[in-house]
């Protein structure tokens, strides 16, 4: 097989799982572990890959997908993860939740819109407008709206007094969501403000859950807004990998896969 056609495959692979490892690359391709590092050297320089430990991982875009191209992308694994969350949520019976703007949150709002909370009221935080929006017919919930400057590209309420208006309250649960969860950086997103926000709403939170799907394993958006070591429950749709799941491990972080 040509080196071409060897990197190919490898897109390929990385586009379906969003990493690849030396070990398996080399049985499938049936070719030594020292050219799938040299393959991966000359796609990390083409700007195709970023290598990590025993293999490779999807360079994050700059370009940050707006809210309708990410609520088509990884929709069966997103109303999963929401269904584990609201079952972690009627577990825990809090009386009240802070709910990140996103679309797997957004799943997570969808179930939570003909919830009945075991003792009749929920309060329901959030900055998300389609949030708010979906939430406010279920007259079991309290829906506090946060305000801000609303970002298009998620319908999120930013800024100052977005930040200010989540340091003033205290919620037993925070849903947040990330475009990026990874064993170094921990858990990432492309926009400043967005990442103020998340990091107010996890210090209003007495408990803290991350909804983050399989695609974002060892992805590292611009910047940080949590260390691993600041998450309680980790919720998605398949099992990390290596490096990632024993970090959470060190970190002292609960993987429930949905």
């Amino acid at each position: 097989m040509y080196a071409t056609e060897r990197h190919a495959r490898i897109i390929d692979e990385l586009d379906s799982a969003g990493r690849v490892s030396v070990a398996v690359l080399s049985r499938s391709l049936d070719v030594t572990a020292e050219t799938i590092r040299r393959d991966l050297d000359v796609l990390e320089s083409a700007g195709a890959l970023r290598r990590v430990h025993g293999g490779a991982v999807r360079r994050s875009s700059v370009v940050e997908l707006n809210l309708g191209e990410r609520e088509q992308r990884n929709t069966p694994a997103k109303r999963a993860i929401a269904r584990a969350a609201l079952d972690l949520l009627v577990h825990a019976a809090p009386s009240a939740v802070a709910l990140d703007a996103g679309t797997t949150t957004r799943a997570l709002a969808d179930l939570l819109a003909d919830h009945e909370p075991a003792d009749g009221r929920l309060d329901v935080v959030t900055h998300g407008v389609p949030l708010v929006l979906r939430l406010q017919d279920n007259r079991a919930l309290t829906v506090h709206a946060v305000g801000g400057v609303v970002r298009p590209e998620t319908s999120a309420a930013v800024g100052a007094a977005a930040v200010d208006a989540f340091a003033r309250m205290r919620c037993d649960l925070a849903f947040l969501g990330a475009n990026g969860l990874s064993a170094g950086f921990g858990l990432s997103t492309p926009d400043e403000r967005e990442a103020a926000v998340k990091t107010a709403m996890l210090r209003a939170a007495r408990r803290t859950v991350a909804l983050v799907d399989s695609s974002k394993f060892g992805e590292e958006s611009f910047v940080r807004f949590a260390d691993l070591t600041e998450l309680d429950v980790l919720v998605t749709d398949a099992a990390p990998p290596a490096d990632l799941a024993a970090a959470l491990d060190a970190a002292g972080v609960e993987v429930v896969i949905a």
